[in-house]
């Protein structure tokens, strides 16, 4: 008992740090050598003081997390297999797209509100200048041309605008469903029919969506690209009516400022004297010949620039949105959106590359594609709809073809709130010759 509690006294140790400190990396060594686990047991530990070292490292929240996001980016690049220059284009930009995306979110109201303000300035200087002068000037069935189809063109721009608007363009389902589908949404996780795409702005999927469109502050897609177009369109044809038939107002007007200013260059006084005294050219004790009043007033110089103001206006937005229609109107001839085009070019490409040629798949024929578009379906009695007609009002000219085919009327020269022609899910993706739609 006594031998076994003098074993448990510490004892004072004979050997120096030194001496112990050697001993103990011999030790490690030892265990290196025999053991391959020891290295991961020495690794392991190394890391761990590293990570605890991190820890206690006092870093900004915001850098962890834009640190975070680059390595996602980096590391999307590498993903798999499947990685190509469109996966590597969209993970380098992606933070440009968030940012155009965010910006022209938040700035939708403001191009809608522009939109509305030079509308409304074009219309002031229709009717409290143009309409004044049309009707003093004009003969009666030219004041009727005017009237009648500056009205018909407003009406048009307006119902269709607001349509374009305030028209959802259709979203896919988001439960379970027995719509076909052609892929899953990377970005909403659900299922995505036929010509559905995903708009960033929006932050959802869009049924054989077109592009989102900022004038309007709403995606163009299934259920309001007929609204947009037709804006388009007769916004084109209200913008050269004012330009063609407002060029010798124009150039009246512009040749009337001119002349404005040339008549401002004049000084007001012209000083007399020497041999003008004597002669008598001025009353006695007066020396400056007074110049007479300008023969303008600042209401002419206002008329003439707000007419200059509309004509470069007009002008200027009828090529630039007259562009932009035929261009949609190419693509509507073809069968295909905005975004579509893109892809059946990469499509055809990549089918040559096999010796084969692509056909779009929803492309109908051209006339057909009108059809389907504006949603022209069948004819009318003819007795029928010219008694409607007359009963309601006298026509222009050009409506008298609603004695012909009513739909080309109804649903295209005059507002029509119609839904498009199917639901946006399914498609018939197997072109035909014959006529789709009879009308």
């Amino acid at each position: 008992m006594a031998n076994y509690i003098n074993n448990l006294t510490p004892r004072k140790s004979m050997l120096t740090a030194s001496q112990i400190k050697h001993m103990v990396h011999e030790y490690y060594r030892c265990r290196m050598r025999c053991c391959p686990g020891s290295v991961l047991h020495l690794l392991r530990s190394a890391r761990l003081q590293l990570c605890a070292r991190r820890g206690r490292s006092r870093v900004p929240v915001w850098i962890k997390d834009a640190w975070a996001y680059m390595r996602l980016l980096l590391q999307s690049l590498y993903f798999n297999s499947l990685t190509d220059s469109d996966v590597v284009f969209d993970s380098v930009f992606e933070p440009v797209f968030w940012a155009v995306d965010y910006v022209t979110r938040w700035f939708g109201l403001v191009f809608v509100c522009l939109v509305v303000i030079l509308t409304c300035s074009i219309l002031v200087i229709a009717y409290v200048v143009l309409l004044p002068l049309i009707l003093n000037t004009y003969s009666p069935a030219w004041i009727a041309w005017h009237v009648c189809y500056g009205h018909w063109n407003l009406i048009m721009i307006a119902f269709h605008y607001y349509k374009a608007t305030k028209t959802s363009p259709g979203y896919p389902p988001t439960e379970k469903n027995d719509t076909p589908i052609v892929s899953v949404c990377k970005k909403c996780i659900i299922p995505k029919p036929a010509r559905t795409h995903h708009c960033g702005i929006c932050n959802r999927c869009i049924l054989k969506m077109d592009h989102h469109c900022p004038w309007l502050n709403n995606c163009v897609g299934h259920f309001n690209h007929r609204y947009f177009f037709s804006f388009c369109l007769f916004m084109t044809l209200g913008c050269v009516y004012c330009s063609i038939s407002g060029r010798n107002l124009f150039l009246d007007a512009y040749s009337a400022l001119e002349r404005f200013k040339h008549l401002d260059v004049d000084k007001p006084g012209v000083p007399v004297t020497g041999m003008g005294v004597l002669i008598g050219l001025l009353p006695h004790g007066q020396t400056n010949y007074q110049t007479p009043a300008p023969t303008y007033t600042f209401k002419d110089k206002m008329i003439n620039k707000s007419i200059i103001y509309m004509w470069v206006l007009t002008s200027t937005v009828g090529v630039a949105l007259g562009a932009l229609t035929i261009w949609h109107a190419i693509l509507i001839s073809r069968g295909e959106t905005s975004i579509e085009r893109h892809i059946n070019r990469k499509e055809m490409k990549r089918m040559e590359k096999w010796g084969k040629v692509y056909k779009n798949p929803f492309n109908y024929g051209k006339l057909n594609n009108w059809k389907v578009f504006f949603g022209v379906e069948k004819k009318r009695c003819l007795f029928v709809h010219a008694l409607s007609m007359i009963s309601a009002f006298l026509l222009p000219p050009i409506f008298l073809l609603s004695c012909v085919y009513s739909h080309w009327v109804t649903r295209v020269l005059l507002p029509s709130g119609h839904t498009p022609h199917g639901d946006g899910l399914k498609w018939n993706a197997f072109p035909v010759k014959t006529d789709l739609i009879p009308v």
